[in-house]
């Protein structure tokens, strides 16, 4: 799980999108938020990556946290800090489902953001 996690963000810091189909299955779903519409296949998911971030140089530190695994399903923490000095940052849950091949075949991420508020914050 460590290595696939940090395949993932070696795939990100990489110009291009091939390193996708190392980490992802052809027909992967991608879900960028809770109530947000799966991206599904490994076009979409390239499209969608290129469309996010700003580019492989892109300044960013990522660190994770693996929280649980059972059978083909994960659970990371993760927190990433753009930019140096840090302009944005956000911590994360990803969920993922993986095929017998050891790639992600559903990929599901809960952001937060520092100024994102609470269930007691927005009431």
């Amino acid at each position: 799980m460590s290595g696939w996690l940090r395949a993932y963000e070696q795939a990100w810091r990489t110009p291009g999108t091939e390193p996708l189909a190392t980490i992802f299955t052809e027909d992967a779903s991608y879900q960028q938020g809770p109530y947000r519409t799966p991206v599904v296949g490994l076009p979409a998911i390239g499209s969608m990556w290129e469309a996010e971030r700003a580019g492989p140089d892109e300044v960013f530190r990522m660190t994770s946290e693996i929280v649980a695994v059972d059978g083909d399903t994960a659970v990371a923490r993760l927190e990433v800090r753009y930019g140096d000095p840090v302009h944005q940052e956000y911590r994360d849950l990803w969920i993922m489902r993986f095929a017998e091949d050891g790639r992600c075949r559903s990929f599901e991420e809960w952001p937060f953001w520092p100024a994102q508020p609470t269930a007691s914050q927005g009431s």
